[in-house]
């Protein structure tokens, strides 16, 4: 049973959301304000955070910072403010979606049930019990199993959403990905946000990765279209040469 703290200061809408979500099987946790929910996530870590921007004492995006430090938990913001900028913003730390308010609550359900599916394997391993859990490139390698990158041999830290995009790009390396391509493969069908999401977590990627965008060698981007992954892996290069 997945746990799911709901971070507003509202208190109605905490109940309304506890109400479906625990009619969805979720086991739910309250905070009303950033350093309750700081500290809950200290002390009960939660599987997704539902979190309000708009806290009275420390700003949502302040608590997300915060949490990403030693966390990647999912989290869905929660904003009433619509403008385009500020949910990039948020993305642009960490988070996995966002909801603007007013919100249908049974529309948060479906995104909370859309990030959660998220942790189920991707890859080879996911559909092949005898797929390789390691996808081997010149200096990279993704541990699908273990949901670990190491660059050079040294470990890369990155979101839960930025390793499933990375998966998604490195399983077929070379092969362009449009935004919306990349959408249904990572975020699902049930994504209702901008495609410009990818862009955001792409960057994110790119950074954990030491990857340049402007001379890029992991990820690559087409012009207008999407995204690739530039390198080819290893046991294809070791089948052409002996080839």
């Amino acid at each position: 049973m997945a746990r799911v703290l709901v971070v507003d200061d509202e208190p109605q809408i905490r109940a309304i959301l506890r109400a479906y979500l625990s009619a969805e099987g979720f086991q739910v946790q309250e905070a009303a304000t950033g350093a309750q929910a700081l500290h809950l996530l200290a002390t009960e870590p939660p599987d997704l955070v539902l979190l309000d921007i708009g806290l009275p004492d420390l700003d949502g995006l302040e608590v997300l910072r915060t949490l990403r430090k030693t966390s990647d938990t999912y989290v869905v913001l929660v904003t009433a403010r619509a403008e385009e900028v500020d949910k990039l913003i948020g993305l642009g730390v960490g988070a996995d979606d966002y909801v603007t308010k007013p919100f249908s609550p049974r529309e948060v359900v479906a995104r909370v049930k859309a990030v959660l599916r998220r942790t189920r394997p991707i890859g080879p391993a996911a559909t092949d019990p005898g797929g390789p859990d390691v996808l081997h490139f010149d200096s990279v390698s993704v541990d699908t199993g273990r949901r670990e990158v190491r660059v050079g041999g040294i470990p890369a830290i990155l979101t839960a959403l930025e390793f499933d995009l990375l998966v998604a790009l490195a399983e077929s390396p070379g092969r362009v990905f449009s935004r919306a391509q990349l959408l249904e493969k990572v975020w699902g069908y049930d994504f209702f946000g901008d495609e410009r999401v990818v862009d955001v977590h792409i960057r994110g990627m790119r950074k954990a990765l030491g990857d340049d965008a402007t001379a890029p060698r992991l990820i690559g981007t087409v012009r207008s279209v999407g995204y690739k992954f530039l390198l080819d892996p290893i046991d294809r290069l070791t089948t052409e040469g002996a080839s």
